[in-house]
C-alpha cells in the first residue's frame, strides 16, 4: 500500500515539475513569422545581423522578419492579420511595446494592445511566443540592471503563452551588446537569437 502512495506522489510530483507541455519540434525550413519593432527589423546592425536572420541560422527555419522601426503595439494590432497572411507561418515570435514605453503609454494600455495581437494569432490556429521587453529606466541604465517590464510575465500567465523573460533586458543592461540605448548591436542581436532559440528548445518547437 505504502509503495502505491508513494508511487502517486511521486508521479504527482513529477507532473507539477514538468512546467509546459512539450510540443512537436518544427521541421527545418518551416516557416516562421518574427513580428515587432526596430529590435525585430534590426536597427543598430548591418543587413543580416537582425535576430530573425541570426536565429533562421541556428533553426534552419525560414524566418520572416515583420519588424518595422518606431511600431507600437497598438498600431501593430491593425497589420497582423495582413503579416499572417502573407507569411502563413508556423510560430508567431512577437517583439513590442518599447515604443509604448518611450511614449509613457499606460502599461495596462499595452498589455491589452498586446493582448489583441496575441489573440489575432491564435485565432488564426497558430501558437505564438512572446518576447519580454524592459521599461527603460535611468537608474536601471546607470546601475547596467533593467528589468522587464511586469505587464509581459502577467500576459504570459494570463494568455498561457510562452515567455522569452530577461533575455532582451539583460542586452540593454551590457554597454558591449548595445548601439544605443534601446537597440542591440550585432553581438546584443546574437545574444537575442540564441536566447529565443533556448527558449523554444525549452517548449519544444526546436530540437
Amino acid at each position: 500500500m505504502w509503495r502505491r502512495i508513494l508511487l502517486l506522489a511521486l508521479l504527482a510530483f513529477l507532473a507539477g515539475c514538468g512546467g509546459e507541455p512539450k510540443v512537436a519540434p518544427l521541421a527545418a525550413g518551416a516557416s516562421i513569422l518574427a513580428f515587432g519593432d526596430s529590435v525585430t527589423f534590426g536597427t543598430g546592425a548591418a543587413t543580416g545581423e537582425d535576430y530573425p536572420t541570426q536565429l533562421a541560422a541556428i533553426s534552419g527555419w525560414q524566418i520572416t522578419n515583420a519588424g518595422i522601426p518606431g511600431d507600437t503595439a497598438e498600431a501593430a494590432k491593425g497589420r497582423v492579420r495582413a503579416a499572417i497572411e502573407q507569411s502563413q507561418p508556423a510560430l508567431v515570435i512577437v517583439e513590442l511595446g518599447g515604443n509604448d514605453f518611450l511614449r509613457r503609454r499606460p502599461e495596462n494600455q499595452v498589455r491589452e494592445d498586446l493582448r489583441v495581437i496575441l489573440n489575432e494569432v491564435r485565432r488564426a490556429g497558430i501558437p505564438v511566443v512572446l518576447v519580454a521587453v524592459p521599461r527603460f529606466s535611468l537608474v536601471g541604465a546607470v546601475v547596467g540592471a533593467l528589468p522587464d517590464a511586469e505587464l509581459y510575465e502577467q500576459l504570459a500567465k494570463e494568455e498561457k503563452v510562452p515567455l522569452v523573460p530577461k533575455v532582451f533586458a539583460r542586452i540593454l543592461s551590457d554597454p558591449a551588446l548595445k548601439a544605443d540605448q534601446i537597440h542591440p548591436n550585432a553581438a546584443g542581436y546574437r545574444q537575442l537569437a540564441e536566447g529565443i532559440a533556448e527558449r523554444l528548445r525549452e517548449v519544444g518547437w526546436l530540437r
